[in-house]
């Protein structure tokens, strides 16, 4: 199972060139979801407006090379550690399932259009990172359905309760995880009728995850760093998207321009800790 490439030997009952148009469809599917979903939501538009807002109000100009090192830091930090996750458990998920996606999908189209029969030998490392890729992404996608959501670990809500929010990690855990069972079972029973049961499934789950980009959270990967860099600048240029700045509690200057802080703080106001993170939200 974990040295055999599955679609190879779905080759015998589908012509590779169907395979391979099938992942292009996908792809496509992806691209015209994340533009309608940009033209909708008017995402776009907002983010560049909300840029040159930023820069209207910045303090000082931020040069080529710093925007480099801030991009850089944003690919280090957010994209590839997710460090904005507070909560290493959500974090340590939340690298499981992409990571695990990326190798799984990586894996599959190299299969897919390299070595589609098994006339063209596959290297054994690609299906055993296919495999690998999917149980990561099953491990680290139902760690957080079942754990961590946040309405199921904070809020009391029982974790089968389903909204329109959550077609995007259940298409995506339904992928993998028939994936993994068809895999298994082209490899113990051939082409038997359960293959072919889980083969449909693997399909229609794949389908649905990247045909459901104008309604799922698929499009927001491609936001996400967008946003961080651009939160990045905004910081370094000093328009801080017009909140406040970061004050020194116990800085003289500060106290001449809010005489309040003195009179009801102190001259040395005490460190008020992390507030509604000093404890995790259970309250229900």
């Amino acid at each position: 199972m974990f040295t055999s490439n599955p679609f190879a030997e779905l080759s015998a009952s589908i012509p590779p060139n169907v395979m391979q148009g099938y992942v292009i469809l996908m792809v496509l599917l992806v691209i015209g979801g994340t533009v309608i979903d940009m033209i909708h939501k008017k995402s776009a538009k907002y983010f560049f407006e909300n840029a040159k807002k930023a820069k209207k109000n910045a303090k000082r100009t931020v040069s080529g090379g710093e925007k480099v090192g801030l991009a850089i830091s944003t690919v280090a930090s957010e994209v590839l550690t997710s460090s904005e996750f507070c909560n290493p458990k959500r974090r340590l998920s939340h690298l499981l399932t992409m990571y695990g996606f990326i190798i799984f999908v990586a894996t599959t189209a190299i299969m897919i259009f390299g070595y589609p029969t098994p006339e063209a030998p596959t290297p054994a490392i690609l299906p055993q990172l296919w495999h690998i890729g999917a149980i990561m992404l099953c491990v680290g996608g139902y760690w957080f359905w079942f754990f961590i959501r946040v309405d199921v670990s904070a809020e009391g809500v029982t974790w089968f309760r389903l909204v329109r929010a959550d077609l995007f990690i259940l298409s995506l855990l339904a992928t993998a995880t028939f994936g993994l069972i068809w895999s298994y079972m082209q490899s113990s029973q051939g082409a038997s009728t359960w293959t072919t049961i889980f083969f449909a499934l693997f399909i229609l789950s794949s389908t649905v995850l990247f045909g459901s980009v104008l309604w799922s959270k698929f499009a927001h990967m491609f936001f996400k760093p967008a946003a961080a860099f651009q939160k990045k600048v905004t910081k370094a240029d000093g328009s801080m998207e017009n909140l406040p700045a970061e004050y020194d509690l116990s800085d003289p200057e500060v106290h001449k321009k809010f005489p309040d802080i003195p009179e009801y703080m102190g001259k040395n106001p005490p460190n008020m800790g992390l507030g509604i993170k000093r404890e995790a939200p259970r309250h229900y």
